[in-house]
């Protein structure tokens, strides 16, 4: 038994009782190399999704989490790998395109910082699921966290809704550059809304020319 099933198999019960965690959906994951998008509401948003899932789910994580002693140990083991946010970090870049390439399904929250009681649908997203998808050639697949508590939250109600599997010749790309990696990111990630809003119900809304990046 590798390390996570054995991590899997004696906090399973105990986290999905805890966070009260439901899923729908669950058998959409594929059992190819895939990038999961999720609107992001608290640190424990990735254990959630990781109980939720029916495979495991590799995650992306602060490079400073890695220079303390045993949690790199844990998390590493645990499949996270690192990434700077400060800036373009390409190691990172090129790391979670081998994983996706490799058959893994690869967790990134588009939103890129958490977002606690508030509607997703009005936070902005990163480029950075677009371009790596891409590059990938990748599907999406689109996840919604509806909290009963406005976010993750142990003793209240946390449902993890698993939606169709974005094909990625179904992504509305048209070029190699930022605005289309923008766009790509709104598009699966207006997807994931959808699952709690209704279908047609989670469009973001358009950065204007100039804006804050």
């Amino acid at each position: 038994m590798s390390f996570f099933g054995f991590i899997y198999k004696v906090f399973h019960r105990p986290i999905r009782g805890l966070w009260r965690v439901s899923s729908e959906g669950a058998e959409n994951v594929p059992e190819t190399g895939c990038i999961l998008v999720c609107n992001h509401t608290s640190f424990s948003d990735v254990l959630v999704l990781e109980v939720a899932s029916s495979r495991q789910v590799f995650f992306m994580g602060k490079a400073e989490l890695f220079k303390i002693p045993v949690l790199k140990q844990l998390i590493s083991a645990l499949g996270a790998f690192p990434v700077n946010r400060g800036g373009a970090d390409i190691t990172s870049i090129k790391r979670t395109i081998s994983e996706i390439q490799s058959g893994k399904v690869v967790g990134i929250f588009p939103q890129g910082t958490r977002h606690p009681y508030v509607d997703p649908r009005g936070t902005e997203v990163k480029g950075g699921v677009g371009m790596i998808a891409y590059r990938a050639k990748a599907d999406v697949l689109p996840v919604f966290i509806d909290s009963a508590a406005g976010r993750t939250k142990i003793f209240r109600k946390n449902k993890v809704i698993f939606g169709k599997l974005i094909k990625f010749d179904e992504i509305p790309f048209e070029a190699d550059g930022k605005k289309d990696y923008e766009g790509a990111t709104r598009y699966v990630f207006a997807k994931a809304c959808e699952l709690k809003y209704g279908e047609g119900s989670g469009q973001l809304p358009i950065p204007e020319e100039g804006g804050a990046e």
